[in-house]
């Protein structure tokens, strides 16, 4: 059975190009390199805030006119198609060859193009010395809506983070189901919900909760919030997302986040922590190892960083 191909591009800021590459090592098991990767693995790009185009390979040669020859063998049709070109890392190819490749690629489609309302979109790029064309995928960016949820607070985390943590959780597996222990108003629980992520949230704070479910139905979603300490809950999870709180807005002592790292480490065998403090110490205590890490920055400030860790409970 032939192995399936695909190849992604990717877009970030400074700020977070460690967390796409812990992203990518978690979905992909390897991390992109120079924005792009290419993998066997398949996920929707709108599932990451980093991921912009998937092109699904049909056909490949090291030979361009090899790959046409093989384009016009798959006699494909297909009436309002549209074909673009990736340009992609050390390919140096003219824009004017780009273009007559493209013509290429269009006169060995049957069917009539659209180049404005394209039906179905394909895709040329030359990656590591060879030829690729497919069917490109783009992120619609769909998920920007939650950028406008009815409630949140200004030290909630971004939403480009929190898709990126439930991709890390799940390893973008969506039949994983999830925990965000302290839910907050909901940012994790948004994002969890669009991928289609069974998740359920908890925090001890009401107003939050509430908010969280507000949030939650604004956009037609649905999951469990339970407003309680997360040591009453009883449930068993695939992972559980940690953001600890930060002091600004809630009163945390460290007593208070060991005991929210115990507590979820009940609940789990992976556990997915966000702190802004240095919380090492807290989660060998709880029996788990650090496997991985980054650090996120925020836009425009230099002095504020998030620490991420992954954490799988220790055998034996």
């Amino acid at each position: 059975m032939p192995t399936h191909r695909y190849i992604y591009t990717f877009s970030y800021d400074s700020a977070e190009a460690e967390l796409c590459k812990l992203e990518t090592r978690h979905i992909f098991n390897k991390e992109e390199k120079n924005r792009q990767l290419i993998s066997n693995i398949k996920t929707e790009p709108s599932y990451s805030a980093y991921i912009k185009k998937r092109l699904d390979v049909i056909s490949f040669s090291e030979d361009y006119s090899t790959l046409i020859d093989k384009v016009k063998k798959e006699n494909i049709c297909a009436e309002g198609f549209k074909v673009e070109y990736l340009v992609l890392e050390n390919d140096t190819t003219e824009y004017t060859v780009r273009l007559k490749k493209l013509k290429d690629i269009g006169w060995s489609i049957e069917g009539d193009p659209d180049y404005y309302n394209p039906s179905i979109t394909y895709g040329l790029c030359l990656y590591d010395s060879t030829w690729y064309f497919g069917i490109l995928i783009k992120d619609k960016f769909d998920w920007h809506k939650h950028n406008k949820k009815p409630f949140s607070f200004s030290n909630s985390i971004g939403v480009s983070i929190a898709k990126a943590l439930v991709s890390i959780a799940t390893k973008a597996d969506r039949s994983k189901k999830l925990i965000d222990a302290c839910c907050g108003v909901g940012t994790i629980l948004l994002e969890a919900c669009f991928a289609g992520v069974d998740i359920d949230g908890c925090d001890i704070n009401w107003k939050a909760t509430r908010d969280a479910r507000k949030n939650l139905a604004h956009f037609n979603y649905t999951s469990t919030v339970y407003r309680s300490d997360i040591k009453d809950i009883k449930h068993r999870y695939d992972a559980a997302i940690l953001d600890l709180p930060y002091n600004l807005y809630s009163r945390s002592s460290d007593e208070d986040v060991l005991h929210i790292i115990k507590s979820s480490a009940e609940l789990t065998d992976r556990l997915i922590i966000v702190s802004t403090s240095d919380i090492t110490d807290f989660i060998h205590s709880t029996g788990f190892s650090i496997t991985d890490q980054c650090s996120v920055g925020k836009r425009g400030q230099t002095n504020f960083a998030r620490k991420i860790w992954v954490c799988e409970k220790n055998v034996g």
